[in-house]
């Protein structure tokens, strides 16, 4: 990619969003008012705002490798408090995607040197999840299932926090988990019961 290119479709984009809206710019400037936290992968093939078909100031948008919610990523842990007690968002996402580099790297026994604490919390949901797992012949029916677990997992470590658990009660905050198939471009809502996966752990991660 010519680097320098950017810039020149920059210019393209801003004279193509003013020829049919004079005052975006200046009203994207006053401020954001989104109803939805995204957390997503980093990988470059999945753009978040453009999976969605949304637009800038509708989405806030978190990225990491393989979709990740550790309690222990401040940067992780800000966004969600910023989200959730600042931006007023109704809504939390967490979407993962088949294919993902982070997923199939933690099903490998491969030294990832910096990598390996980060892919040790996908290898704790295949530890978690080990005997459906197994019991997958097929190797990427496997990986995509653990993607999917993966993102289950995950959703519930939103649902741990403090400022969601209140969100949850002050004004219906819902988390989602959902999946985008690159294979077909197609946006999967896993339709994780949380209330069922929760309840014999409820007691453990409330807080009062």
């Amino acid at each position: 990619m010519d680097i320098t290119r950017i810039f020149k479709n920059n210019q393209q984009w801003v004279q193509k969003k003013l020829s049919v809206e004079p005052n975006y710019f200046s009203d994207l400037s006053i401020g954001q008012t989104p109803d939805i936290l995204y957390i997503g992968c980093s990988d470059s093939r999945v753009s978040a705002e453009e999976l969605m078909g949304v637009s800038p100031g509708e989405v806030f948008v978190l990225r990491n490798i393989a979709n990740m919610v550790p309690n222990t990523d401040l940067s992780v842990m800000s966004v969600i408090n910023y989200a959730v007690l600042h931006l007023k968002v109704n809504h939390i996402v967490v979407c993962g995607h088949y294919y993902c580099g982070g997923v199939q790297a933690a099903m490998k026994s491969a030294d990832m040197g910096i990598l390996n604490p980060w892919l040790r919390s996908i290898r704790d949901v295949y530890r978690m999840h080990k005997d459906e797992l197994n019991g997958i012949e097929d190797q990427e029916l496997r990986y995509k299932r653990l993607v999917e677990l993966n993102v289950e997992e995950q959703c519930i470590n939103v649902l741990k926090t403090a400022e969601v658990q209140k969100a949850q009660q002050d004004r219906d905050l819902t988390v989602h988990g959902w999946v985008f198939d690159i294979h077909s471009g197609e946006l999967i809502d896993l339709q994780i019961d949380f209330r069922k996966l929760l309840e014999n752990i409820k007691e453990i991660y409330r807080l009062d």
